[in-house]
C-alpha cells in the first residue's frame, strides 16, 4: 500500500541529482546494516557503516567502514562526512549527539525529535497516549512502591521494562507477586536502570505493522505480519498474519501510517503490537528502522524494507509493497546451546539438496546459544493465508530449516545421507 499526500509540487531536494550516486552513513555494523549494504549495492549506492570492530557483520562486506563508537560524537561526525543521509540499525545514539549533528547540517533520518520515541519507552509510552493511540497502562517506577501501588490498582500480572536500551527480551520481567518486583526493582535501580511498569495485556497474539515514509511524507505500508515470540525473542514471522480481520489488518496499516506522519518518522517503521483476545489492538513497542519483522519482505515482497528504507532516508518514491506470494514464513536461525561439529557451509549445503526453495540469509556471527545468526524465508506457493492447513506446512518448513542450521538437526528425523526419515 502506498501513498503520496495531496500537497504542493515536490520540493526540490538539497542533493545535486547530478551528482554521484550518495553515500548513505549507517550507524551500527549489525545484520541489518549489513542487509541495507546489499541493497545498496543494487541501487549503485554506498552504505558507510559506523561500526565498534572491524569483525561486526556489516563492516565484513562494506569498503567505507569507520571504526568507533556510536556514543562518540568525534565518530559520529567523521562517519557524517560527505554522505548525503545519516540513519541507524540500533537506536542508541545518544539524543544530544544526533541534535548537535542536525545544527551542523547533517540530515539525520529518522530525525531525533521522531527517534527519542524508539528510544525511551516512557516517552513513547507518553506521547502515544496524548496522541490517542491504544497503549496499556502504565506509570513511572522511582521505588518498589510504585509497582506494588500500579497492580494494585490494575491488577496483576504487570510487566517491568527497562526505560532504554532493552532488546529481543532483555530488560523486560514479569513478577508473579509484590516480592518478586520488589527485588527486581531494588537491584535495577541501585544498578541506575531507569524503570516503567504496565499492564500485561491478556493476548491472542503479536503482530507487526511495517510502513515506511519519507521525508516529502509518502507512506507506504506492507501486510500485517503475525510474530512468534520464544523467551521474549522474536523466533517467526508469517507474513500475512494469518485470519486476521480485514478492518483489524487495515486499522493497524493505517495506525502505523498515523504514527510515522505524526512523530515525523523517516525510514523504515515497525510498530509491534499485540491482538487482544477481543480483536482489539494494543501498541507494544516502536522502532525506527529495519525490522526483524520486516526481513520476509527480502524474498517475499516486490520491495524489500531495506531497499525502502534507503529510498525513504534519501527521499526518492517508495517501492511496491505487494506481497509476492500468498504467504512468506521468515525463521530466525538461533545458536544451538553448543554448536554443531558440521560446518555452516556443510549445513548449507546440506540444507539446499533437500529444500532448494529455502532462502538462506547468514550475517557472518559467531554462534553462540540463541543468538541471532541468520534467518530462513520461505515463499508460499499457491494457497490462502486462511487455510490453516497451509500456513502449518510453510512454517513447519521454514521452521525446520532453520533448526537444521542451528542444531545440524532435522526436525521430522530425515537423515541427509540417506535420504530416509528414521
Amino acid at each position: 500500500m502506498t501513498g503520496t499526500p495531496d500537497s504542493a509540487p515536490r520540493p526540490t531536494s538539497p542533493r545535486d541529482r547530478s551528482a554521484a550516486l550518495p553515500v548513505v552513513t549507517m550507524i551500527g555494523g549489525g545484520q541489518l546494516a549489513r542487509m541495507t549494504h546489499q541493497a545498496a549495492i543494487a541501487l549503485g549506492q554506498t552504505l558507510r557503516v559506523l561500526a565498534g570492530a572491524p569483525s561486526e557483520p556489516a563492516a565484513l562486506v562494506t569498503s567505507d567502514l569507520v571504526l568507533g563508537s556510536h556514543t562518540d560524537l568525534v565518530a559520529l561526525r567523521e562517519a557524517a562526512v560527505g554522505s548525503s543521509a545519516f540513519t541507524f540499525d540500533h537506536e542508541h545514539v545518544p539524543t544530544e549527539h544526533l541534535e548537535t549533528l542536525v545544527a551542523e547540517g547533517v540530515n539525520v533520518q529518522p530525525p531525533p525529535r521522531a527517534l527519542v520515541y524508539a528510544q525511551d519507552k516512557l516517552a513513547m509510552r507518553r506521547k502515544l497516549r496524548e496522541m490517542g493511540a491504544p497503549v496499556p497502562p502504565f506509570a513511572e517506577v522511582t521505588w518498589a512502591g510504585d509497582v506494588e501501588k500500579f497492580a494494585d490498582e490494575h491488577g496483576w500480572p504487570v510487566v517491568i521494562k527497562a526505560i532504554r536500551g532493552g532488546y529481543d527480551g532483555r530488560g523486560v520481567w514479569m513478577p508473579e507477586d509484590a516480592d518478586e518486583a520488589e527485588g527486581i526493582v531494588a537491584e535495577q535501580l541501585d544498578k541506575g536502570v531507569p524503570l516503567m511498569v504496565e499492564q500485561k495485556v491478556p493476548m491472542r497474539r503479536e503482530l507487526s505493522a511495517m510502513v515506511a515514509r519519507s521525508p516529502f511524507g509518502q507512506g507506504a505500508a506492507w501486510p500485517v505480519v503475525q510474530t512468534v515470540q520464544r523467551n521474549g525473542q522474536l523466533a517467526v514471522a508469517i507474513a500475512p498474519a494469518p485470519s486476521l480481520a480485514p478492518e483489524v489488518a487495515e486499522q493497524a496499516s493505517s495506525l502505523a501510517l498515523r504514527l510515522a506522519a505524526e512523530l515525523g518518522v523517516v525510514g523504515a517503521f515497525a510498530v509491534e503490537l499485540f491482538e487482544t483476545e477481543n480483536g482489539e489492538i494494543v501498541v507494544n513497542e516502536l522502532a525506527m528502522r529495519p525490522h526483524n519483522s520486516g526481513h520476509w519482505t527480502m524474498d517475499g515482497a516486490r520491495t524489500s524494507q531495506f531497499e525502502q528504507h534507503l529510498r525513504a532516508v534519501l527521499d526518492y518514491p517508495l517501492g511496491d509493497t505487494s506481497p509476492l506470494a500468498p504467504a512468506t514464513v521468515t525463521a530466525n536461525v538461533l545458536g544451538a546451546e553448543h554448536a554443531p561439529e558440521m560446518s555452516m557451509d556443510e549445513r548449507v549445503h546440506h540444507l539446499f539438496a533437500r529444500m532448494p526453495d529455502a532462502k538462506v540469509h547468514l550475517y557472518s556471527k559467531g554462534e553462540r546459544p540463541a543468538r541471532k545468526i541468520g534467518h530462513v524465508n520461505v515463499v508460499g506457493g499457491p494457497g490462502s493465508v486462511d487455510d490453516p492447513q497451509y500456513v502449518a506446512d510453510l512454517r513447519e518448513r521454514a521452521e525446520r530449516a532453520a533448526h537444521w542450521l542451528s542444531h545440524a538437526e532435522w526436525t521430522d528425523g530425515w537423515n541427509e545421507h540417506t535420504g530416509e526419515t528414521k
